[in-house]
């Protein structure tokens, strides 16, 4: 090996000595519905900054019992309502100016693969649809207590022919592997994460049915460390919000 060569091994091991010492662990609690977004997103912080993130989701109930009760973490993404009850118990830096928008995701319909594709477009097709159904999955979140609403003002009656679960991945995943005329119901962002599995997205509610949910995020303490405002910048930055919408979450409005 000549000098030169030996010279440069040296720098770069340097250079990697330092990176790792500087590198740190950014604990996030975030909404599952932002997951198709937030993992490339978080991937790219990764290879930029050199720290490592810990990545953990959460229902937005979950989510409000989690932090309420003592979970620790460093930067948190949900429902702006979610972080608004958070910071009136003081569990969340009460600084607002620190908040960075992900963006919202409305509600959408999936089938099966190979089911026939119900007609969703107006409030009319929608109700048929749902009546028709054999059976309606959703979630018991936000979405599904929206849905609940939805559901008794359209006159649809899903007693004996729903079934819910805590989380809109898991409804997905029961989806995908139904069986008859099973429609469900959940974030869109969830539904397209699992396209190329082969559940079919059928569209989102109509315009006049339709709830969106925002997604903000935020640092658990005031005096975040160094690492967690870099990440939240990150997040706020034009790539990640292409990124963002990329993956089906519309900017806020």
């Amino acid at each position: 090996m000549t000098h030169r060569t030996l010279t440069a091994a040296l720098a770069a091991l340097l250079a990697l000595a330092l990176q790792s010492a500087g590198a740190a662990d950014v604990r996030v609690v975030s909404a599952g519905a932002v997951e198709p977004g937030l993992r490339p997103v978080l991937a790219a912080f990764e290879r930029a900054s050199g720290h490592h993130v810990t990545l953990s989701f959460a229902s937005a109930p979950q989510i409000r019992e989690r932090i309420a009760g003592g979970t620790v973490c460093d930067v948190l993404i949900a429902p702006t309502g979610v972080l608004d009850e958070l910071e009136t118990m003081q569990k969340i830096a009460t600084d607002r100016s620190q908040r960075v928008s992900i963006g919202r995701v409305g509600i959408g319909v999936a089938v099966r693969p190979g089911a026939a594709r119900p007609d969703v477009s107006t409030p009319e097709a929608f109700t048929r649809a749902m009546n028709a159904a054999e059976s309606l999955v959703f979630n018991r979140a936000s979405t599904g207590l929206y849905l609940d609403t939805l559901f008794r003002r359209l006159g649809i009656d899903v007693s004996g022919r729903s079934t819910r679960y805590p989380d809109g991945a898991s409804v997905m995943e029961h989806v995908l592997r139904g069986k008859g005329q099973e429609i469900g119901l959940g974030a869109t962002t969830e539904i397209l994460l699992l396209q190329g599995q082969g559940l079919q997205f059928v569209g989102p509610l109509p315009p006049e049915l339709q709830n969106f949910t925002t997604y903000v995020a935020t640092p658990v303490r005031a005096d975040a460390a160094e690492p967690a405002r870099a990440l939240l910048h990150h997040l706020a930055s034009a790539p990640s919000q292409a990124t963002f919408v990329g993956a089906g979450i519309d900017a806020a409005r």
